[in-house]
């Protein structure tokens, strides 16, 4: 199950955020989204575990949890919003 992770401190790495959930099961990837711009850390990550149990407990223990000085927000990712092409017009008006 793969999970979003919110609230995490700038500086928090991805080894730490994989230490964080190794505690609950095999950690499958552990990622931090990072601004395309600045490489500045957005706040947020999603990480997977094998076990969908493992996942279930770890969102359960976390969420709301200490991690780097702030409150953890870990819960199921939702499936990704479509976005819409590179076309900034957005009407067809040739």
């Amino acid at each position: 199950m793969r999970m979003y992770v919110g609230n995490l401190s700038y500086q928090a790495t991805e080894s730490e955020l994989r230490a964080l959930f190794a505690q609950y099961g095999e950690v499958v990837s552990a990622r931090i989204i990072t601004d395309r711009d600045t490489g500045q850390s957005r706040g947020f990550g999603f990480v997977e575990l094998a076990d969908d149990e493992a996942s279930n407990n770890a969102i359960s223990e976390l969420n709301g949890s200490d991690f780097g000085g702030r409150r953890l927000v870990c819960n199921e990712a939702r499936p990704r919003e479509p976005r819409g092409g590179g076309y900034a017009g957005g009407s067809n008006r040739w």
